[in-house]
């Protein structure tokens, strides 16, 4: 059975929140963005719904939009959060950061634990591995699910564009090079799920994506 992807959209910069779900009813929360009662109320209903037990929490990456639900989620389901060591500098400016946008930010928990490059994320024995793409943020990771065909991309690719690199610990150069070297390897029929607006797939972003080419 394979693993089924939810997205809901949140917080003012229509970030997408992830939930995995296994067959069991277990899932993991990637980047959960809700930021005031009414997200946080509709990130726990689905849940509800579903019936599912959170059992994970990750971030991609830990710019503001990607972290404004971490407390929440991390008190709610009693979550310990899970980042690559290399974001902790990120994760520690989000106040600073929520104050310049002006947006509502309950801190996030330090990290629990850190994932790094070639680690297996296991959900109901099925693996999601790890891909370091640093370049949008200094230590973005994607996680891999080979079975299943999609890979959970943060903000490094989007259907025809590709991360920003005018924040703090971005690169131009070395976001490309993630993306060819980490992204565009994978098979063409691979879904991206990435952090921001629609799905798409890695062979028509290597054909059609205008920061490729």
């Amino acid at each position: 059975m394979p693993l089924t992807v939810h997205l809901l959209t949140f917080n003012p910069f229509q970030e997408n929140t992830y939930i995995i779900s296994a067959p069991s009813g277990e899932c993991i929360i990637i980047d959960p963005g809700c930021f005031d009662q009414g997200e946080r109320d509709e990130l726990t209903q689905t849940i509800k719904d579903l019936q599912l037990k959170p059992v994970r929490l990750i971030n991609t990456h830990c710019h503001i939009d990607h972290i404004l639900g971490n407390a929440f989620v991390a008190k709610t389901w009693g979550l310990g959060l899970e980042i690559h060591k290399g974001e902790i500098p990120v994760l520690e400016s989000g106040l600073m950061v929520s104050g310049m946008y002006g947006v509502p930010y309950d801190p996030s928990p330090k990290p629990a634990s850190f994932l790094a490059e070639g680690d297996e994320v296991m959900l109901d024995g099925v693996s999601m591995k790890v891909l370091f793409t640093p370049g949008h943020s200094p230590a973005s990771i994607c996680l891999y699910n080979e079975r299943d065909g999609w890979v959970i991309a943060g903000d490094v690719l989007f259907y025809e564009s590709i991360g920003r690199t005018d924040l703090p610990g971005g690169d131009h150069a070395t976001l490309l090079k993630s993306i060819r070297e980490e992204l565009f390897v994978l098979p063409n029929e691979t879904v991206v799920y990435p952090g921001h607006g629609p799905s798409t797939k890695i062979g028509y972003e290597k054909m059609f994506n205008p920061f490729m080419q």
